[in-house]
C-alpha cells in the first residue's frame, strides 16, 4: 500500500509541479518564498494522499492548498503586500519603456495593487492560471455563481481603480466579461 501512495504522489508531483510553481512564483517577492510554498503545498499533499483527487482534478486541488499556505505564509509576514506592490511597479516600469506601449504599465500595476487581495487573486486566477469559473469555484470551494458574481466586481473595481489612476476603460467590455 505505501508503495501505490507513493507512486501516486509521485505521478501527481511529475503532472504539476511546474504549474504550482508557476502560481507561487506569481504570487511571491522571491523565489525562495516561492519554493517554500512549493515544498509546503506538497507536503501538505502528502499527508494528504489518500485526498487527492484523480486526474486533471489534483491540480485544483493542489492550487487551492497553495493558496491556503500563502494566506498562512502573508500572515506570517505583514510587509510582504507592500513589498510586492513595488516589485509590480518595477517589473511594469521595465515593460512601461517600450515605445508601442501606450499606456504606463506602472499605472496599471498601481491600481492592481489597490485592488483587495481576494480581488487580485480572482483576477490572477483568470488571467495568470488561465482558469475557467468552474475550476476557481473548486479552488476556492464555492459555487460557479459565486465566482461569476465575485468576478464581475472583482473586474469594476479593478475598471474603477484604472479610472482613478487615469485610464480610460470601456464599461461594456468590463461589464459584459
Amino acid at each position: 500500500m505505501d508503495d501505490d501512495r507513493r507512486r501516486r504522489f509521485e505521478d501527481v508531483y511529475a503532472q504539476t509541479y511546474e504549474q504550482i510553481l508557476g502560481y507561487a512564483m506569481r504570487r511571491c517577492d522571491s523565489p525562495e518564498d516561492a519554493a517554500d510554498v512549493v515544498a509546503e503545498t506538497f507536503a501538505v499533499a502528502w499527508r494528504r494522499v489518500d485526498l487527492l483527487p484523480g486526474g486533471g482534478e489534483a491540480r485544483l486541488w493542489l492550487y487551492g492548498v497553495a493558496r491556503n499556505v500563502l494566506a498562512n505564509h502573508r500572515r506570517g509576514d505583514a510587509r510582504r503586500r507592500l513589498r510586492n506592490v513595488r516589485l509590480d511597479t518595477d517589473i511594469a516600469d521595465l515593460y512601461a519603456r517600450t515605445p508601442e506601449c501606450g499606456v504606463e504599465l506602472s499605472d496599471i500595476a498601481r491600481a492592481f495593487g489597490a485592488l483587495p487581495e481576494d480581488d487580485r487573486e480572482l483576477l490572477s486566477l483568470v488571467a495568470w492560471e488561465g482558469l475557467d469559473h468552474g475550476q476557481i469555484a473548486k479552488i476556492l470551494n464555492c459555487s460557479r455563481n459565486a465566482v461569476r458574481i465575485r468576478l464581475y466586481r472583482a473586474r469594476r473595481r479593478f475598471s474603477h481603480a484604472l479610472a482613478d489612476v487615469g485610464i480610460a476603460v470601456n464599461r461594456v467590455a468590463v461589464e459584459s466579461a
